[in-house]
């Protein structure tokens, strides 16, 4: 399978900011093994602002665009830093792809990532992908990288996008506010009543909340793609998820095999 896997920032690190080293370490091991047994792994990884946030000791998410700017370049040099060293200790190697909204909506250079994507798999590389957020404006932004795996996924004709998040999946309401809340293990179709049910933005140093999963389905299950939400706390998760388990909320592209 050519699988999709996009990490939140609250999946990667502490409330803090700083790099939850053992989770981060247990993902890596997780996805060699799913490497080695034959997958296509691409990463689309979230962090490079909250980490470089974090080191740089800033107690929230910078709001102005120099600040995010320059949090990115300090977090985003840590990040791969780290993906390197313990994808190495299984022997696979791994490369950066950053991107705009520019190299998205440009026609030839869409065409150029994709194509670099490809080739990097058939080089039996892991590309891990993230937004260029030290050069991207407000004009030239992807946004989240929900949005970026799905558009990461379309371009690669993958089998599979998974988002591993802090939530188990989509649920009827608001599960922190609302016990009666029920987790939605599969959708079919994103109607109207499913929209309604996402909130704003997750954790005070990521970008991505429910509303951007559910656009990110639209993307992916639209391409002929299923889409996996789950919760990224465990990360031998993704095994149960690949095995077709019962795992979070799969929407359903609809697809025939």
């Amino acid at each position: 399978m050519r699988i999709v896997i996009k990490i939140g920032t609250s999946t990667l690190a502490h409330k803090s900011g700083l790099l939850n080293i053992r989770r981060v370490e247990a993902l890596v091991k997780v996805m060699s093994d799913l490497k080695n047994a034959g997958d296509e792994i691409i990463l689309v990884s979230s962090g490079a602002i909250g980490m470089g946030a974090g080191k740089l000791s800033l107690t929230d998410r910078p709001s102005d665009i120099p600040t995010k700017q320059a949090a990115a370049a300090v977090g985003q040099c840590e990040l791969m830093y780290t993906y390197d060293k313990l994808f190495s200790e299984y022997n696979h190697t791994v490369a950066q792809i950053l991107i705009t909204g520019e190299d998205i909506e440009n026609t030839v250079r869409r065409k150029n990532f994709e194509n670099t994507v490809r080739r990097l798999l058939e080089l039996g590389a892991l590309p891990i992908i993230n937004e260029n957020d030290s050069i991207a404006t407000d004009e030239i932004v992807i946004g989240d990288n929900d949005t970026l795996g799905a558009i990461a996924a379309t371009a690669v004709n993958a089998d599979l996008l998974i988002l591993l998040s802090d939530i188990d999946g989509l649920f009827t309401a608001d599960p922190h506010k609302d016990k009666n809340a029920l987790l939605l293990k599969r959708v079919e179709n994103i109607t109207p009543e499913i929209i309604k049910m996402t909130g704003g933005a997750g954790s005070r140093f990521g970008t991505g909340g429910m509303e951007t999963k559910i656009k990110a389905a639209k993307i992916a299950t639209d391409a002929g793609i299923d889409m996996v939400i789950a919760n990224g706390k465990d990360p031998s998760v993704l095994y149960d998820i690949i095995d077709g388990k019962n795992v979070g909320t799969r929407f359903i592209s609809g697809k025939v095999e």
